[in-house]
């Protein structure tokens, strides 16, 4: 609030408790309270976070700069002197003060905020954190810090809450001594610096959103519906007048259509523009550089602002001791005393002096020691917090933290130590972690016993799978060189198969012609039969009209024999018929039945001629 960098120059903020210039003051705090809201929608998100939040606040004040630690230690010495501190400091006395003195600061401090505090007789180190933290203050304090408050890596972190607790201070005091205050209503009709009314209505408008906003939300659609239906009720704005600015509106938009086409048909224009545009970018580059040297010449000039400040106090203390010294010397010549006593008083000043000089250098030589011993025991504190974070983190990984984890057998292993506090000691802990961990470290070696052991019986197991499988492996490749000769055997049985196929084939096809050229034979010669078939037929039917027994053939033997009284030389040529047209004919047809059996043809193979006929 009134805490500055070392590269900031606005030092005004509202300055010290005098306050000469509370009008500037009030507008300045008016400004920050109502206006510039909108510029920084995301204020909640800042180092102080959402007003009491629990998260972690990185602090953003550079305590580590000697510069900054300087400054905030001339601001503390300047508000003790100014306002009535029981003892002269100086800005050398507050480098590294002990503790009571501290004590004797804060609490002269905190009694322009609550009057009636006293410091705590026990328990302080818990007393003025929940101070700080009632307080708002954004960073935490530790107990440990307040046990050594001038240690090199305490007292930046000190300094900077007690220059923030000034500062909070001079804002009370501000605000009690203001001839207007901050927090008053405005009247009806007041005018702000920026042209805002400030009348009751935009005033409730703004505490509403404000306490909405704190709730978490970052928009307010219902309290500006609200809030414009109400400013159109107060200053009676005329509908009519708004559609023609929405007329004016639109017909602006349409203009900026219309000039961003034009632009795009131009673009000569574009990129003049865009170089324009590089060429300003570098002149504001140049500025950049130009501030930054400003401010770093600034803060120079602020230095030796503090070392004229430090040599004007110097030459004011030199004064005071000058005139203590008349004083002395004036209280000397007045007083009785003799030579002797005088040379022997400067003979013990003379002792005294040099025992205070030895005293001085040895007490400088003490605060070297503790100095480098703090340092040493802060790096050894970060050495053992790290040590015993690492403890805890590879206890959770063996799953050994908490107790209720699998391998801690009901054992609380965690370390939770105070190194700050005299009374902490590692020696319990040691004699309390030791046993379990023995414990189960032999359990531990029972059961990787047991493990490696089954782990051999495993790998014996696994040396005779690979012997069986390397046997398997040369019985199966005996298989496929078998297989492989068997198919070589069955790919040559397969091609003889096929030249056997081809040959019968082939011979197929010549009994084929063959049985062709005897079908063809057969055919003629049966048709030759059925030719004499046909004529034998109409002999016998010839004979029958005339009652002369039948004659199977016209030939002149079959007469013949018939002629000659020789039944059975038509019995005989009868039958020969009957055979050559057996032979002749087709598989599958009748024999005559007359022929078979009987001592003579009596029907003259009319049997034959009718199942021709029929074939």
């Amino acid at each position: 609030m009134g805490l500055t960098t070392p590269q900031s120059k606005d030092r005004q903020g509202f300055g010290k408790l005098s306050m000469s210039k509370p009008h500037s003051g009030t507008s300045e705090r008016k400004t920050s309270f109502f206006g510039k809201r909108m510029s920084n929608g995301t204020a909640r998100t800042s180092q102080y976070g959402a007003f009491g939040g629990t998260e972690k606040i990185k602090d953003p004040r550079p305590l580590h700069d000697k510069a900054f630690i300087q400054q905030c230690i001339r601001q503390l010495c300047e508000f003790l002197n100014e306002n009535g501190y029981s003892q002269t400091l100086t800005v050398k006395s507050l480098q590294g003060p002990s503790t009571k003195d501290f004590l004797k600061i804060f609490a002269f401090i905190y009694t322009f905020i609550c009057p009636n505090y006293e410091n705590p007789e026990s328990k302080f180190e818990e007393e003025i954190p929940r101070i700080f933290k009632e307080l708002g203050y954004p960073f935490a304090l530790s107990k440990s810090s307040m046990y050594t408050v001038g240690a090199p890596h305490t007292w930046p972190q000190i300094v900077a809450a007690l220059v923030w607790l000034i500062d909070c201070v001079k804002v009370i005091g501000f605000i009690a001594m203001s001839e207007n205050p901050v927090f008053e209503e405005p009247q009806m009709g007041e005018q702000s610096e920026n042209g805002i009314d400030f009348n009751q209505l935009f005033l409730d408008y703004t505490v509403r959103c404000y306490d909405q906003f704190m709730e978490g939300r970052d928009t307010f659609e219902e309290y500006d519906a609200d809030m414009c239906i109400r400013l159109k009720e107060a200053y009676h704005v005329d509908e009519s007048n708004l559609e023609a600015l929405q007329q004016e509106s639109r017909r602006l938009l349409e203009e900026i259509e219309r000039l961003e086409k034009e632009k795009e048909n131009e673009p000569d224009r574009l990129a003049s523009m865009r170089k324009l545009k590089v060429s300003l970018q570098a002149d504001i580059q140049k500025y950049q550089n130009y501030l930054t040297e400003i401010e770093s010449h600034s803060t120079l000039l602020e230095q030796r602002f503090g070392i004229s400040h430090d040599q004007t106090v110097g030459e004011l203390e030199s004064r005071a001791v000058q005139q203590e010294n008349l004083r002395l010397k004036n209280i000397l010549d007045n007083q009785k005393y003799s030579v002797a006593d005088i040379e022997r008083i400067k003979y013990e000043e003379n002792e005294l002096q040099q025992t205070i000089a030895k005293l001085t250098k040895d007490l400088d030589e003490d605060k070297q020691q503790l100095w480098s011993e703090e340092l040493k025991y802060a790096k050894m504190k970060e050495s053992v917090e790290t040590q015993l974070s690492e403890f805890h983190k590879i206890g959770r990984k063996v799953r050994l933290i908490p107790p209720t984890a699998e391998y801690a057998n009901g054992y609380d292993f965690q370390i939770q130590c105070n190194l700050d506090s005299e009374q902490s000691s590692l020696i319990h802990y040691r004699n309390k972690i030791n046993v379990p961990l023995v414990e189960i470290l032999s359990q531990s070696e029972g059961q990787i016993a047991g493990a490696t052991n089954k782990k051999m019986g495993v790998e014996d197991m696994v040396e005779q799978l690979n012997t069986l499988i390397g046997e398997k492996k040369n019985e199966v490749k005996v298989q496929k060189d078998e297989a492989q000769k068997l198919e070589e055997t069955y790919q040559q049985k397969v091609e003889e198969a096929e030249e056997d196929e081809k040959r019968w084939i082939s011979e197929i096809e010549s009994l084929e012609k063959h049985r062709q050229l005897l079908e063809s034979g057969v055919n003629k010669s049966l048709d030759e039969a059925l030719k004499d078939l046909q004529k034998e037929h109409i002999l016998s039917q010839w004979h029958r009209s005339y009652l002369i027994p039948p004659i199977v053939s016209s030939s002149p033997a079959l007469l013949y024999g018939w002629r000659g009284g020789g039944g059975g030389g038509m019995l005989k040529e009868c039958s020969r018929l009957c055979i050559r047209i057996k032979r002749a004919l087709i598989p599958g047809l009748y024999h005559c039945p007359m022929s078979n059996g009987a001592s003579y043809c009596l029907s003259g193979c009319s049997w034959w001629s009718i199942r021709l006929k029929k074939r």
